[in-house]
């Protein structure tokens, strides 16, 4: 992995951000010798994003199963 000065970070922002995501992180050190790690967030998705189910079910059909849902059982 390639280490940056702080500098060249900073004159290079956008290709390192590239950078780190395609190789997994980029270090940064400063003049001080403070290393720093960038590295790209982990994207999550929502847990109710998911793909669709076409059953070709019309207006009428959906209407009855909610309605026969709803019904009290005794």
């Amino acid at each position: 992995m390639k280490v940056y000065t702080y500098s060249e970070a900073r004159q290079r922002l956008a290709s390192l951000l590239e950078r780190a995501r395609r190789e997994g992180s980029v270090r940064i050190r400063r003049k001080d010798g403070r290393v720093f790690v960038l590295r790209p967030e982990a994207v999550s998705g929502s847990p109710l994003d998911v793909p669709g189910i076409n059953l070709d079910l019309t207006r009428e059909e959906i209407v009855d199963f909610v309605r026969a849902g709803r019904r009290k059982t005794r």
